[in-house]
């Protein structure tokens, strides 16, 4: 049964704690200066004032200092983070490569308490020189929810409007930087997703248990956002969001945002990123050559586009490598797949453009549709396709394209996600009822005018290939291209078969696309369950490992760095 909440427990030296009496407690009587760093979607007046009340009720006197208070003014905080001279854009700003010290003319200077606690709190405060770090988080999707709905705001400009352009391309670069960089000397991670009641992992118990998982199979904390186009296939099936609007975007593995769930139970658990395994064991989770190319970014997603009982994706592409590297400074693309896991010959995949395309003529109608909202009709341009369940759709950057309604999509892909380039959203509005943005400039900057026709069909559809078999079990290729750093396979296992695999130095992730579910085994003795829809990391470090398939046939999707 598909699992809400994977969850693992903390190493056995690790200490983890809930409430506000029992996170106080771990906080020495002082002399000392404590700093709580945090994103600003932390609700810092409440954290400060169930600190503050537990350590008054043992008698151990308390000063804060709120570093929000200290930032420069907006007009210079704004300057500082968006990439000077740069031509104004509705839509993305550049990926902000600033230290968290631009918020501030000058990083307050403290002195040492001579008895009791100096609390230093807020997006910054540890740069104040202190003697104990903790970090109290929120996971992103809770900023981008309170941004969207108007209650939250923006790194360095409080008591401003939050905006969504800011959030992504500023505000998350700039604080994942400084997250990474605290990393390995966190004294504690705290989690106030439940403010009355706050989970807290000491350091040390945070590292040693991202160690373990580092060297093990690991799933990472699904969650589905809601969009104008979404479906309703993971209500239905998987029980996710019953009172949400819809199940648009399945947040499977999608590093940046992903996080892992520590704890024994939901009276007392954290959930940490899972970009901070990367950054902490960057060889084990990667291997050691994925991670000479990409750092610690993790560099494949898996995600779930649901339009069953919804509406078309928009039309549009993804950057090509230059212009993503040069507009918007990520060091590598968004090329993408498709793997249909619901659809049928009468849903449709649109896919690269058509033989006879007019690029000129798709631009007119393109700009006629986003600036007087006159239809067009997009086969008239682009290629379709029956969305039949098992295929792959292989999707270059630059390429056109959309998953049409009452398709279940996996998507495997590059993991820079924030990238969709409309050229046409079928005239429809946003959930607060107004126009989507319909960045097309950029669509149009990027479009692949060359890949059409017979070459979309060759190239971007293909079949699949035996690699390897043995008894009860078979792995095929799915589909990779030379232009693209990744490739699907797929295994197929009869009832009570099990198929052998090897990372072989470089992570994979499975995804159940078919049947009950499977159990993966290590060499070193690790059992995961992996259910039906679930995905799976298996870091490099693991080596051998075994997909058994208990039940009935199942089918597991497997992608990889080639």
């Amino acid at each position: 049964m598909y699992r809400l909440d994977p969850r693992y427990p903390p190493a056995p030296q690790a200490t983890l704690v809930a409430g506000w009496q029992r996170v106080a407690a771990q906080l020495p009587d002082g002399p000392a200066t404590v700093a709580v760093d945090g994103p600003p979607s932390v609700d810092w007046d409440r954290l400060v004032r169930g600190l503050r009340d537990e350590l008054a009720a043992r008698g151990t006197a308390v000063r804060v200092l709120d570093v929000r208070e200290h930032y420069a003014p907006p007009a210079a905080v704004t300057d500082r983070t968006v990439e000077p001279g740069a031509a104004p854009d509705p839509h993305y700003h550049r990926l902000a490569e600033n230290p968290l010290s631009d918020l501030f003319d000058q990083v307050p200077r403290v002195e040492r308490p001579t008895e009791g606690l100096l609390l230093a709190y807020g997006p910054g405060a540890a740069l104040v020189a202190h003697d104990l770090l903790w970090y109290a988080d929120l996971p992103k999707r809770y900023a981008e929810a309170a941004v969207g709905a108007g209650t939250g705001v923006n790194l360095g400009l409080p008591g401003q409007p939050g905006e969504l352009r800011r959030l992504f391309y500023v505000d998350w670069p700039m604080l994942d930087r400084h997250r990474d960089a605290l990393a390995t000397r966190i004294a504690g991670w705290l989690d106030v997703q439940e403010p009355d009641r706050p989970a807290l992992l000491d350091g040390d118990g945070m590292r040693d248990t991202l160690a373990a998982l580092a060297r093990r199979p690991v799933r990472t904390r699904p969650y589905f956002n809601s969009t104008p186009w979404g479906g309703h296939w993971a209500q239905r099936e998987l029980g996710f969001n019953p009172g949400a609007r819809n199940t648009a975007l399945g947040y499977e593995l999608i590093a940046p945002e992903s996080g892992i769930l520590v704890g024994h139970g939901p009276e007392a658990q954290v959930e940490v990123p899972f970009q901070l395994m990367c950054v902490l064991f960057p060889e084990q989770v990667l291997g050691e050559r994925v991670h000479a190319t990409f750092g610690s970014s993790f560099p494949i997603r898996f995600d779930y586009l649901d339009t069953v009982g919804g509406g078309n994706l928009s039309i549009h592409c993804h950057p090509r490598q230059a212009y993503m590297r040069e507009r918007f400074g990520w060091t590598y693309t968004q090329d993408e797949t498709y793997y249909m896991m619901r659809g049928g010959a009468r849903t449709t995949v649109y896919l690269g453009l058509r033989q006879d395309a007019d690029v000129d003529r798709f631009r007119k109608e393109v700009e006629a549709a986003a600036s007087d909202g006159v239809p067009m009709e997009p086969a008239d341009h682009i290629m379709t396709f029956p969305g039949e369940p098992g295929q792959l759709f292989m999707i270059p950057a630059g390429t056109p394209h959309s998953s049409g309604a009452g398709n279940l999509v996996l998507e495997i892909s590059a993991t820079p996600y924030l990238y969709s380039l409309r050229f046409y959203d079928w005239l429809r509005p946003g959930i607060d009822g107004t126009p989507r943005p319909l960045p097309y400039q950029h669509g149009l900057a990027n479009l692949d005018a060359e890949r059409r026709g017979e070459a979309v069909e060759r190239d971007l559809v293909q079949q699949p290939r035996t690699l390897r078999s043995g008894d009860g079990w078979r792995e095929e290729l799915l589909g990779a291209l030379d232009e693209m750093f990744y490739e699907v396979r797929r295994y197929a296992v009869e009832p009570n078969g099990v198929a052998e695999d090897d990372t072989a130095g470089r992570f994979h992730v499975l995804n159940v696309v078919e049947g009950e579910g499977v159990i993966v085994r290590t060499a070193a003795g690790d059992r995961h369950e992996l259910a039906f829809a679930e995905t799976l990391t298996v870091p490099a470090a693991v080596g051998p490992y075994q997909i058994h398939a208990p039940g009935g046939p199942v089918k597991v999707v497997k992608a990889l760095v080639r």
